[in-house]
């Protein structure tokens, strides 16, 4: 394991703003903790920026931290980032674009507006990145996981 990432300090203060304090024991504030390959590789190579993006702290790996300091981490990833999942398309209102399809996410049920086909950009063979008519991204983590009817749906537009 690396010392210096286990002697580090990261949270939030009463504010709410997160912080940093490095090994050598200066504190940055306020910092963003930035996933480097959010969809690829989460838990790989995170960033602790400051507020002109100059890179305070390199993270390898999220398993090299202590357990506090990746939770807090973590949830200061989560905090910044939104990306819901799609796991299940219930339907879509026609096949040709624009349209509107009903999913459910991983943050629950919801529609979104397919502006056009080129707004589904294929990641992987499995991957899918879904963005709707208002920027909303949204990931299709493994499409061959998904139930049958969905991936009819998906490829009518793939």
């Amino acid at each position: 394991m690396n010392n210096a990432l286990q002697n580090i300090q990261f949270d939030q203060n009463a504010a709410g703003r997160w912080f940093f304090v490095s090994a050598e024991g200066v504190q940055h504030e306020p910092v963003m903790a930035v996933r480097s390959f959010p969809v690829a590789a989460p838990e790989e190579g995170v960033a602790v920026v400051d507020v002109d993006g100059k890179e305070l702290l390199w993270i390898p790996h999220l398993n090299q931290l202590s357990e506090s300091v990746r939770v807090q981490i973590v949830k200061a990833m989560t905090q910044r980032e939104f990306m819901p999942q799609i796991m299940k398309l219930h339907g879509v209102s026609s096949f040709v674009t624009p349209c509107t399809w009903d999913v459910e996410t991983d943050r629950g049920a919801t529609s979104l507006l397919l502006k056009g086909e080129e707004d589904i950009r294929r990641l992987s063979a499995t991957v899918l990145l879904v963005t709707d008519g208002h920027g909303v991204q949204f990931l299709i983590r493994n499409l061959a996981q998904m139930d049958r009817h969905s991936r009819k749906l998906l490829d009518r537009f793939l």
